[in-house]
């Protein structure tokens, strides 16, 4: 889920006569909702802007997926989801990859907004249909919104949190009730809702893994699988949504295959010998040195950096919190100055990327220079509870000139590290209190990261601090962050332009102990939750950038990270196969479901050893 926002939609209502004090009124039905009155499409287009409406349907495309899998269910907590689950299932609303701002009618042919904003309700289109040609009916939502809050993934309890019900008004309508009307969002995200099949679940235990497909309602079905290894899904020629305005020129492909890989290096290795046709690639060393082998010379794989305009929150080495090693903001305020990021861009990034400065970054949220009159006016009433330099100060990360020599800066951090009641003897930190050494773990589930982690290491022990870094697989990865079981990770905190409530599964207090929550910091500061929930109460745009940037400021001036970086374009590499809409979405950069396969080309590459 990337995007978190709910739009005023029109004024209409103020032209309703005979609106009653008690009386539920309706706004009238809407294509869309949209957080500024900006809806791109009207309620009659044809089709997006960035697709070919005549695309040719046909081939197959095959993708990579790294560790394994072993559960058909990717809405709870147990096992590992096998890639493209996601497929197969609709919701009640979808976003374009060229509106940041407005969600479109998918499942739910239109919506109306009550007029006190304290409930929604969505049409259903009678033509949507599952896979076995049964009808998505209001029963199915509901049941949907109730099995995810009582049995789902701990997340969407925290998500749905101000939603109080779900009703059945009849078949084809259904209603949405919440908890307060302050929350102009909440429209927004029960359209975001994965609609689940009530008639295959009822005979099944929801909160175990699945090990066969499910029944979906989506534009692919799984009709293939060797466990844990791949996963192939086929289009489906009946789709009920295949002529929607939303997905003309998208779904292209006959086949989708999935084929997992122990690990990226292994995997990139398949994708040189064209095992698989498309790469996003994430490692800026392989982007620089690795794309120079003969398909690359002789075209056969084409590179391209696509721009976008993707708010691209965080990307850091995160502390657990919960550890009694990192409680004190002195201690992590100090380990931010062993992290030479200007060395590493220069020697490991080859210069690719900047240096991330914000949970925000990229947007207009993010915070800069001193508080503004408006954001102090947020701030001022915490003032005792935050760090006076948060006033005074604007936040940078520590810079080093990028020679590898950062005395200076092992200097600051030993001061605080002393403030903090640690000392160095015999060339080990030790703890004055316990007279136990600083010894953490920073774990990793990717391998790249290691010879980003190992300089940032060897600079830990100049201080005499005994860092180590593990790699482990997904699976073990993703069960020892959902039990918070770690020292320090990498983490990114992605965001989208209209952040809300999943704020609350981020950075708040109710989250921190919920396994498998996205506080993975363990952030319980009542401050940082009054501005989480200003944030959700936002009345306008503007509101909401001032209250995130002041939610921002704390954010960073609790020392919870060390920023990396980020990039603001796509790299991407792919075998010489697709035909391609003119245009590219400009706010994503691109859309690979408007892509199809050119089977001239797919020929004329003889199908690579496939």
């Amino acid at each position: 889920m990337n995007k978190w926002f709910y739009g005023c939609l029109v004024c209409m209502f103020f032209s309703i006569p005979g609106i009653g004090a008690t009386e539920e009124k309706f706004l009238p039905p809407v294509h869309a909702l949209s957080l500024d009155d900006s809806i791109k499409y009207s309620a009659d287009f044809k089709q997006l802007d960035y697709v070919n409406p005549s695309a040719p349907k046909g081939g197959t495309i095959y993708f990579s997926a790294i560790g394994t899998y072993d559960n058909f269910n990717p809405f709870i907590l147990k096992g590992s989801p096998a890639a493209g689950v996601g497929e197969l299932y609709e919701t009640l609303a979808s976003s374009t990859a060229d509106d940041a701002s407005s969600e479109y009618g998918l499942i739910a042919e239109s919506i109306q907004v009550a007029v006190d904003k304290k409930s929604v309700i969505f049409n259903l289109r009678p033509e949507a249909k599952w896979h076995d040609q049964q009808p998505i009916t209001a029963d199915d939502v509901v049941f949907s919104f109730n099995i995810l809050k009582e049995k789902g993934h701990p997340q969407y309890q925290t998500y749905y949190r101000d939603v109080d019900t779900a009703e059945a008004l009849n078949s084809h309508k259904v209603k949405f009730t919440f908890k307060t009307d302050q929350n102009k969002e909440l429209a927004y995200i029960v359209g975001e809702l994965p609609i689940l099949p009530k008639h295959y679940w009822e005979r099944r235990s929801f909160n175990d893994v699945l090990l066969e497909p499910p029944l979906g309602s989506g534009p692919y079905k799984i009709t293939g699988y060797d466990m844990g290894r791949s996963v192939i899904l086929e289009r489906v020629k009946d789709y009920w949504g295949k002529d929607l305005s939303l997905n003309k020129g998208r779904n292209n492909w006959d086949k989708i295959r999935y084929d997992y890989y122990l690990d990226p290096t292994v995997a990139f290795e398949a994708f040189k010998s064209g095992q698989y046709d498309f790469r996003l690639e994430t490692s800026a060393k392989q982007w620089a040195t690795a794309y120079d082998f003969p398909a690359v010379k002789n075209g056969n794989v084409i590179l391209e950096k696509i721009k976008h305009q993707l708010p691209q929150g965080l990307q850091a080495y995160a502390f657990n919190t919960r550890r009694d090693l990192f409680k004190d903001p002195k201690v992590r305020q100090a380990l931010g100055y062993v992290f030479d990021f200007e060395w590493s861009n220069k020697n490991l990034f080859f210069n690719q990327y900047e240096r991330a400065y914000s949970f925000f970054s990229n947007s207009e949220l993010a915070s800069q220079g001193l508080p503004d009159e408006e954001e102090l006016k947020i701030l001022n009433p915490f003032r005792d509870q935050l760090p006076p330099e948060l006033f005074t100060q604007e936040y940078k990360a520590p810079v080093t000139d990028g020679t590898g020599n950062i005395r200076n800066q092992l200097q600051k951090a030993l001061d605080l590290l002393k403030q903090a009641g640690w000392v160095v003897k015999d060339n080990k930190l030790i703890n004055s209190k316990t007279n136990q050494p600083m010894v953490f773990e920073i774990l990793l589930d990717n391998p790249l990261f290691e010879r980003i982690s190992q300089p940032f290491v060897k600079n830990l022990e100049r201080l005499g601090i005994k860092a180590t870094v593990r790699t482990v697989d997904s699976a073990q990865y993703q069960n020892r962050m959902d039990h918070f079981d770690f020292d320090m990770i990498v983490q990114t905190f992605a965001q989208s332009l209209s952040p809300g409530n999943e704020q609350r599964d981020f950075w708040g207090s109710a989250s921190a102990d919920i396994s498998g929550s996205r506080n993975i910091i363990g952030i319980k500061n009542p401050v940082i939750d009054a501005l989480v929930n200003s944030i959700i109460d936002a009345p306008d745009r503007h509101s909401l950038v001032i209250r995130t940037r002041a939610l921002d400021r704390v954010l960073l001036w609790n020392y919870y990270v060390i920023p990396q970086w980020y990039i603001n374009y796509h790299r991407i590499a792919f075998w010489n196969v697709f035909g391609k809409p003119e245009k590219n979405p400009e706010y994503q950069g691109f859309d690979l479901s408007s892509w199809w396969i050119d089977q001239d080309k797919r020929q004329k590459l003889g199908n690579q050893k496939r």
